[in-house]
């Protein structure tokens, strides 16, 4: 081998070390493959966007409780992947960049009619004016229908989006496919990051559910226009403005209703918050107003009248004042409500308080929107002299930084109207409620459910005796499906038909009266329980199982409804 031929292969030796570890110049992004990474970005984003709005957009049917995500979830995740497979399948043929853009309209018109759909689908699998027992089965499934009907077919054509923009990124370059891959990747979850943040934190809260869909919609019509207007083809980009015209114009029609409230009320007002949709009814007198939240059906989230003090009529609010009246007399009375909702506990405590005594408030409502409503519609005070409120914070993180012991500490902290959340349900928490008791002080728990053979109420009662290390006793709320568990901090609580028991004023003949029927109270003993027990569980935030136990108080509630038990 001569000088000349080693000097060759010395040249090329790092030109094949080049090739193996750097990228080549087809690899690069060029100016052309901005275009399709744009749209490969506006699919992730146009995804979430669908993902997140749509358990929103079937919460007034179907509550948004874990069963409706999962289903919404699942159904996404396996139209997606049909949209996979599906073009992986297109994009051997024809134009791939051409094809995207069809796809990316084709998903934005589609995304523009869901809000205006949704109601005649959902309603199809769960017809109006039933109650909450009779509905418990359609929930699921209905949900799932529903999901599949209205959000599979956009989600498998976002689907389509990947494949395609892959091949189009490879052909108008040249380059490999795992670098045309990774790219399109790594923009499409970019893409899903911003639908996701800008979905709950921005969209939902500040252009509401029509509005959401809207502006997703016409992101995709946008990128597919501008992807159909890169092919120079004049029929490609006039077929591309009209759907984006279509897509603006559809961001101007009304918002979207969700059932219409019962026969003698009226919706005052419909908001998106960034937890809930919520609805302020008001009835034909003008006398009482509810606030509701996603599928309602015949449950209220709060409750407000005229006046203050008793509701009457099989309100569980009520018995948050029996212990101002059980305990010794005092000047002050200091409550503590997690799970404040739009004030109604304080207002029913305001008019209920024996005589000379001074009532201080402290109400913790993790949804501020809540907060806001219950300002303009119930009679909430915020910050006045007395009353302080607490927006925006959950209920444990609140309870750590109570610095006064409390008379008394209410819990009624459920999430989208029937779930109560594993975490404010466990006996680490309630042992935490009963901390920020002061001796003799109070904790009530708001216990919905359908008597107390009912799993979710039988589970809180022992896991509540099992904290406070003493007697739970509990009220069965009457007309209600309503339980109300009280545990005292120190003492025993009062046991019906004991000494003590009877109280004088407005609150004896209004509701003691009720707890003398027969099977309206129970007592759960702190005992520890048998491993080999097999009745209601002992809740930990370890093992919590919430939200199987409240699915089998809803099914037990639609057994009892159907046959009369």
């Amino acid at each position: 081998m001569g000088d000349h031929e080693v000097e060759s292969a010395g040249a090329q030796a790092p030109g094949v070390l080049q090739g193996e570890f750097e990228p080549s110049q087809a690899d690069r992004v060029t100016a052309g493959s901005w275009a399709i990474l744009l749209a490969v970005f506006c699919a992730g984003a146009g995804t979430m966007v669908v993902e997140l709005a749509a358990v929103r957009l079937l919460a007034p049917w179907f509550g948004a409780s874990t069963g409706v995500w999962t289903n919404v979830i699942g159904v996404i995740l396996l139209a997606l992947a049909v949209g996979y497979v599906c073009g992986a399948r297109m994009s051997t043929s024809g134009s791939p960049d051409k094809r995207l853009g069809f796809i990316l309209l084709s998903a934005s018109a589609l995304t523009a009619c869901l809000p205006l759909v949704a109601g005649s689908v959902a309603e199809l699998f769960m017809p109006a004016g039933l109650a909450l027992d009779e509905a418990a089965g359609l929930m699921l499934w209905g949900s799932l229908a529903s999901s599949m009907a209205l959000f599979a077919p956009v989600a498998a054509l976002l689907g389509c989006g990947c494949p395609l923009a892959v091949e189009a990124l490879q052909v108008g370059s040249g380059g490999h496919a795992g670098a045309a891959g990774g790219r399109v990747l790594g923009t499409s979850t970019l893409g899903s990051l911003l639908g996701t943040f800008g979905t709950t934190h921005w969209l939902l809260p500040g252009c509401g559910l029509l509005g959401t869909f809207q502006v997703a919609a016409v992101v995709l019509g946008l990128a597919g226009f501008l992807l159909l207007a890169r092919t120079r083809t004049p029929r490609s980009s006039a077929l591309g403005l009209l759907f984006l015209v279509l897509g603006v114009v559809g961001a101007f029609l009304p918002e979207v209703d969700g059932p219409a409230p019962g026969a003698n009320w009226r919706t005052l007002e419909q908001r998106e918050s960034a937890y809930q949709r919520l609805a302020v009814l008001e009835n034909s007198a003008g006398n009482q107003r509810r606030l509701v939240a996603n599928e309602a059906l015949d449950s209220f989230q709060s409750v407000w009248q005229v006046q203050t003090g008793l509701l009457g009529g099989g309100q569980y609010y009520d018995y948050f004042a029996l212990p101002a009246w059980w305990a010794d007399p005092q000047d002050t009375w200091e409550v503590l409500t997690l799970g404040m909702g739009a004030g109604t506990a304080v207002r029913v405590l305001e008019g209920a308080m024996p005589p000379n005594v001074a009532l201080i408030s402290i109400g913790v409502e993790i949804d501020p929107a809540v907060v806001e409503l219950g300002e303009l519609y119930f009679g909430l005070q915020r910050n006045q002299p007395g009353r302080s409120v607490l927006a925006g914070v959950d209920a444990r993180v609140a309870l750590q930084g109570v610095a006064r012991p409390q008379d008394l500490v209410i819990v009624d902290c459920y999430s989208n109207n029937m779930e109560i959340p594993p975490h404010l349900c466990s006996v680490e928490f309630f042992r935490e409620a009963v901390g920020a008791l002061a001796p003799g002080g109070f904790l009530m728990v708001n216990a919905a459910g359908f008597g107390f053979t009912d799993p979710v109420v039988d589970a809180l009662g022992v896991t509540l005796a099992q904290a406070a290390g003493a007697e739970v006793l509990a009220f069965r709320v009457p007309f209600s499906r309503n339980c109300v568990l009280v545990a005292r901090a120190g003492m025993p609580v009062p046991r019906p038909g004991a000494l003590g028991w009877d109280i004088s004023g407005p609150i004896g003949e209004s509701l003691l009266r009720s707890l003398e029927v027969p099977s309206a109270w129970k007592m759960y003993s702190p005992e520890v329980r048998d491993p080999q027990d097999v009745g209601a569980p002992v809740l930990t935030d370890d093992l919590n199982p919430m939200d199987q136990l409240q699915r089998a108080s809803v099914s037990a509630g639609r057994q009892r409804w159907t046959v009369g038990a």
